[in-house]
């Protein structure tokens, strides 16, 4: 394997704290920040690293903050949707870079999108992976009773400690069970949920990882409205049997960026880019070309 192709683990310092990362390309490509969503950490975005790198894009992987290796801020007013997007700015910093092309799935889209509104000077191009816009999934939630109930468990999850005990018990049984319920046959294969499980039990992770729904419903997501537009180039990837979105919420998300475009495939799940990397990864690099 070509060294600038190999992942490097770093840890860098931003926005007051520390976050692990996995990087690869030559130092001198284009900067390219993966960012991944609930419940995982930067090996998500296994598929894609060294295919991106190959590229010739400088892939930088991250575990965000309260998850895996980074650091993880006490309190649920450590992950409001202004400082996880400011960590991401951060990153770019430290590369040395005014802008970057940033992908994200699902709480990664999410960061994405706030980027998007808040900081496009520092966002070359964008990509999101089944998530909608946060304004849309706002809307939809209050107005559609189909939607609601796929979100039912982000009620659930602002209660205090007892999710952590039921995402922790019998070795994270109901965590896998999710993952495995929602995805194809074969996407999280047991030598993966190991790692996935090393991730979840570092010291905090759990709670940190579930501040961030807490956080999004106290602090982020009413800053959001129809006129919270992405005026960068912005590329909506989505995987039409997602069993937690609906796709009714792509088309309204793109119709707020200025200049956007909607993919589906329509055979994959919320996971797309575990599913179908062959077919993600040519999107992304001709999207980003």
């Amino acid at each position: 394997m070509d060294v600038e192709l190999k992942p490097r683990h770093r840890t860098i310092d931003t926005n007051g704290l520390r976050l692990h990362a996995v990087e690869a390309g030559p130092e001198s490509g284009p900067l390219l920040l993966l960012l991944h969503g609930f419940p995982e950490f930067w090996y998500g975005w296994r598929h894609q690293i060294e295919s991106l790198a190959a590229a010739g894009y400088r892939v930088l992987a991250p575990d965000q903050r309260g998850y895996n290796l980074s650091d993880k801020p006490r309190g649920v007013s450590s992950y409001s949707l202004d400082l996880l997007a400011r960590d991401i700015v951060g990153l770019i910093d430290d590369a040395g870079y005014e802008k970057a092309y940033v992908a994200g799935h699902d709480w990664g889209g999410a960061v994405g999108w706030w980027l998007g509104v808040h900081h496009p000077e520092r966002i070359e191009k964008l990509a999101l992976l089944n998530i909608p816009h946060p304004y849309v999934m706002l809307r939809t939630v209050k107005k559609n009773p189909v939607q609601r109930k796929k979100s039912s468990y982000i009620a659930f999850f602002q209660l205090p400690w007892l999710p952590e005990r039921v995402l922790r018990a019998r070795n994270w049984a109901a965590t896998v069970k999710t993952l495995r319920k929602t995805s194809r046959p074969g996407t999280f294969p047991d030598a993966d949920l190991v790692l996935y499980r090393e991730a979840w039990s570092q010291p905090g992770a759990i709670t940190a990882m579930l501040n961030w729904y807490r956080a999004a419903l106290r602090k982020g997501v009413p800053r959001l409205t129809r006129s919270s537009r992405v005026t960068v180039p912005t590329l909506l990837l989505w995987g039409a049997q997602d069993s937690a979105l609906l796709r009714d919420m792509a088309q309204p998300s793109i119709d707020l960026c200025d200049d956007g475009r909607l993919v589906f495939l329509e055979e994959a799940t919320h996971w797309v880019q575990h599913e179908e990397p062959d077919a993600v990864n040519a999107i992304l690099a001709d999207f980003f070309s």
